[in-house]
């Protein structure tokens, strides 16, 4: 299984508490593109399990992101890295998403996936973009 984008370092002696290191991160990574917009994130037993820190605080955690639109929950679906900005930037995020997901399914690396999307897009909009 390819190790999923978000990274967590909880540091058990940092002044800040455990579900604010949690939050902190995960909203740094959203804001800074490094988790995409529409990003499904672990679950919330998942990420505990992951981080050997208790449900509830990663729940904690979900719930001040939710609240501060970072992330949303989709019922059943999952809980999912918010789009920032419109509807069509929130439907290409989403499209490249899935786009990398299927290229890593197939089993392409890195480059030969985004030499991929680089050529698709130069076809749509040309050489200068």
């Amino acid at each position: 299984m390819a190790l999923h984008p978000l990274q967590l370092v909880v540091d058990p002696e940092a002044a800040d508490a455990p579900y604010e290191q949690v939050r902190t991160q995960i909203a740094e990574q959203a804001r800074s593109g490094r988790l995409p917009a529409g990003f499904r994130l672990p679950t919330v037993r998942g990420l505990a399990g992951e981080l050997g820190l208790a449900a509830n605080t990663v729940a904690k955690a979900y719930r001040a992101l939710e609240s501060d639109g970072v992330i949303e929950t989709r019922g059943r679906n999952g809980t999912f890295v918010a789009a920032a900005g419109d509807a069509g930037a929130q439907q290409a995020a989403e499209a490249a998403l899935a786009f990398a997901q299927r290229a890593q399914r197939l089993g392409l690396d890195h480059q030969t996936a985004l030499t991929a999307a680089v050529t698709a897009l130069r076809a749509t909009y040309g050489e200068d973009g």
